[in-house]
C-alpha cells in the first residue's frame, strides 16, 4: 500500500467539534490516523480531550485539545482562531457535538428544547459559518482538491421521527436542510459539505440500550444488518468524506446504520 493511500489526509488540518468522547473521539483519532493534524475540542471535558489526544500522539500524530462551548459565538470565534495558531490552516471541520435532552412532548421544557437546538443546529451553523470564511482566505492548498471539507454529524432520525425526543430530531431535520443548502451556496467555491447520520452506535451515552444480552436483542431487531454500530465506523467514513476519494460528493448524507432506515418492521409486509 502507497503512503498516500495508508494516509489520504497527510498535511491536512481538521477541527473535531464535541471530539472528547463517543462518535466524536472515533473521528479524530481515525482523521489523525489518516495523516491529519487534528483539533480535539470539548466543552468542559479537558481530561477526556486529552486522553484523546495523547492516544494521537502514541501513534504519532499531531493533535491539540481546544475548549469552546459551539453554542456561543463568541467562543466558535475563539476556537478558530485558537486553531488557526495552531496549525496555521484549515482543511477539514467535523461539526460532531450535540446534546439530548429527552422528554415527551407535554413535559418538555423551554429550556432543553432550547437547548438541544442551540447545539445541535445553532452551533453547526456557527461552525460552519466560522470554516467557510477560513477556506475562503485561504484558498485552495496542495493538499487537497478542495478548498475545504466540511462533515455534518446528523443522526438517523433526519429522517426516522423519534417519540419522545422532539427536540433532536428536529435538530438533526433542521441540520439535513442547512447542511444541503450550505453546500449549494458554497460548492462553486470548491468546499464540499457533507453529513453523516449514524445509527445505532455503542457509546456511552446510549449505554442502557445495548449493555445487557436483553437490550441488545430489543435494539438489533431495529437493525437488519444484525450488529450495533461502533465509533469507528463511522470514523472511517468521515475520513473518506474527507479525502480526495469523494471530491465529486457534496450535499450528500451517507446513512450509517446497518439498515435501521429500511424499516425492517415492514420488511414482511410488501
Amino acid at each position: 500500500m502507497s503512503d498516500s493511500a495508508a494516509t489520504p489526509l497527510k498535511g491536512q488540518k481538521a477541527l473535531v467539534t464535541g471530539a472528547d468522547s463517543g462518535i466524536g473521539a472515533a473521528v479524530a483519532v481515525s482523521l489523525a490516523e489518516a495523516g491529519a493534524a487534528v483539533g480535539v475540542n470539548h466543552r468542559d471535558s479537558g481530561e477526556a480531550a486529552d486522553d484523546v489526544v495523547r492516544k494521537i500522539r502514541e501513534k504519532d500524530g499531531e493533535a491539540v485539545q481546544l475548549k469552546a462551548d459551539v453554542s456561543r459565538e463568541g467562543d466558535v470565534k475563539a476556537l478558530f482562531d485558537r486553531f488557526m495558531e495552531e496549525f496555521g490552516r484549515i482543511d477539514i471541520l467535523v461539526a460532531n457535538a450535540g446534546v439530548q435532552k429527552d422528554a415527551p412532548l407535554t413535559n418538555m421544557s423551554l429550556e432543553d428544547w432550547q437547548k438541544v437546538v442551540d447545539v445541535n443546529l445553532t452551533g453547526v451553523f456557527l461552525c460552519m459559518r466560522e470554516a467557510v470564511h477560513r477556506f475562503l482566505d485561504q484558498g485552495i492548498a496542495p493538499v487537497s482538491k478542495a478548498a475545504g471539507k466540511i462533515i455534518c454529524m446528523s443522526s438517523v432520525h433526519e429522517i426516522i421521527p423519534w417519540a419522545g425526543h422532539v427536540n433532536y430530531a428536529a435538530s438533526k431535520g433542521g441540520l439535513h436542510m442547512m447542511m444541503k443548502t450550505v453546500a449549494q451556496e458554497t460548492a462553486e467555491r470548491k468546499i464540499r459539505v457533507n453529513s453523516i447520520a449514524p445509527g445505532a452506535i455503542k457509546t456511552e451515552i446510549n449505554r442502557e440500550s445495548w449493555e445487557t444480552p436483553e437490550a441488545e436483542k430489543k435494539l438489533l431487531k431495529l437493525i437488519p444488518y444484525g450488529r450495533i454500530g461502533v465509533p469507528e465506523d463511522i470514523g472511517k467514513v468521515a475520513v473518506w468524506l474527507a479525502s480526495d476519494d469523494s471530491d465529486y460528493v457534496t450535499g450528500a448524507t451517507l446513512v450509517v446504520d446497518g439498515g435501521m432506515t429500511l424499516y425492517p418492521a415492514f420488511a414482511g409486509n410488501g
